[in-house]
């Protein structure tokens, strides 16, 4: 009757239950007996809906120390290597390469769902069309947005708006605008009005690079929000990173956070990369470099926790695991509070699918089997030992294992009755 089941898994914490796939698809969630079928002993283990990265650079991962090294760590460094890169080294089959490395390690750690951001600086568009053929490769497994971005601006650089229209024509999903970093506040303004009318005229994701920086003046939020609202797009826009808000004054807070509730736009925090790269301006003691996200969240603003970063000129570090950025989120902004590990865990899973407006995202009858295991009791213990799902699962079909560390305690060689 049912193509597998996976006996005896949690599915939340005190509650244990079976889940039956057939067709790719999740056909029934709860007890079943006689089971003839192939199963999966889910025993001690928790079954969640995959991980989602909303925010990944997927064309300058794994470019970490080429052509150098960015010494300084900060951003205009990192930008300066990039565009090095971009002329010395980029290539098709180069790019190809290096995201297909980068999704195959993130997928094996349950991230089924993804949002790139790719520079579309580069005249030829190089890094946007392998990437076009990559989500194609990896359709069958894993679902891939690409949003197009200016990282030298859109008006503050020749042929922003050209070339973004063309990454448009090209079939991406979405588009960005990089405020914060064109040359003045109304070339800043100017790039979002830009952003929002390509993506009201071609019907597309809008997703602002915004406030990137240590600046209380970079006030670009509450352009992007008035626009949220003015277009109607709302829901389909998102902000990522708005570090600057850190450091804005209150009264100003509590005016812009009624604005974002009204305007129904995503926020995207990253802590891992954020919290490397932001405060090096600062004097003791330094920022946090991370957003006002609890506040944000307290006011019911629709946050997920991304990844970024992985080994690039402007974070070289990075592993693809989710759990290790929510970790360092509930570090940083101090949600160690009882339900706040609940709420982190909703910022890489339901939040960015709601972000993605991902269909059929759950572990629901009738959704797609997109399940993965993990060996965790909830969502503290899951984001305090961050353990890697043993089973990832797209459409009903295993795609990768992680055998479970295992520590073997050896009394003999060490002689010692303790152990």
């Amino acid at each position: 009757m049912y193509d597998v089941v996976i006996k005896n898994v949690q599915l939340e914490k005190d509650v244990v239950t079976d889940i039956a796939i057939k067709e790719g698809l999740i056909a029934k969630v709860g007890f079943l007996d006689d089971v003839q079928n192939e199963t999966i002993d889910g025993t001690g283990l928790w079954a969640l809906p995959p991980y989602v990265e909303s925010h990944i650079h997927l064309d300058t991962a794994l470019t970490s120390g080429r052509p150098y090294s960015n010494q300084s760590g900060e951003l205009f460094e990192g930008i300066q290597v990039w565009n090095q890169y971009r002329q010395d080294y980029l290539s098709h089959e180069d790019v190809v390469k290096r995201a297909m490395e980068v999704i195959k390690v993130m997928a094996g750690q349950g991230v089924l769902n993804i949002r790139s951001m790719v520079d579309v600086s580069d005249p030829e568009l190089t890094a946007l069309k392998a990437l076009l053929e990559v989500k194609e490769k990896v359709a069958p497994f894993l679902q891939l947005q690409i949003i197009a971005f200016p990282q030298n601006g859109l008006c503050s650089s020749a042929n922003g708006a050209p070339q973004l229209e063309k990454a448009i024509e090209l079939g991406v999903d979405g588009i960005s605008a990089v405020p914060h970093l064109e040359s003045t506040r109304e070339k800043g303004v100017e790039s979002l009005n830009i952003c929002f009318q390509l993506a009201t005229k071609y019907d597309k994701f809008v997703h602002i690079f915004c406030d990137e920086i240590d600046d209380s003046q970079s006030r670009f939020l509450e352009v992007v929000a008035s626009l949220a609202l003015e277009t109607g797009l709302k829901e389909k826009v998102t902000v990522s990173h708005i570090n600057a808000m850190s450091y804005y004054e209150e009264a100003y807070v509590r005016k812009l956070l009624g604005l974002i509730q009204s305007s129904k736009i995503h926020v995207v925090t990253a802590p891992l990369i954020n919290s490397a790269m932001q405060g090096r301006f600062d004097s003791y003691p330094k920022g946090r470099g991370i957003t006002r996200v609890k506040e944000l969240h307290g006011a019911g603003v629709n946050v997920a926790v991304a990844h970024d970063d992985f080994l690039s000129p402007f974070y070289s570090l990075g592993t693809g695991s989710l759990p290790a950025a929510g970790h360092m989120l509930c570090h940083l902004v101090h949600m160690t509070g009882t339900d706040d590990f609940d709420s982190v865990l909703n910022m890489i899973t339901v939040n960015p699918a709601r972000l993605m407006q991902l269909q059929g995202y759950g572990i629901a009858e009738g959704n797609p089997a997109n399940i993965i295991l993990v060996r965790a009791e909830d969502a503290h213990d899951l984001l305090r030992r961050q353990p890697v799902a043993e089973i990832v699962m797209s459409k009903g079909v295993i795609i990768a294992e992680t055998p479970p560390l295992k520590t073997e305690w050896m009394p003999q060689k060490a002689k010692s009755t303790f152990f």
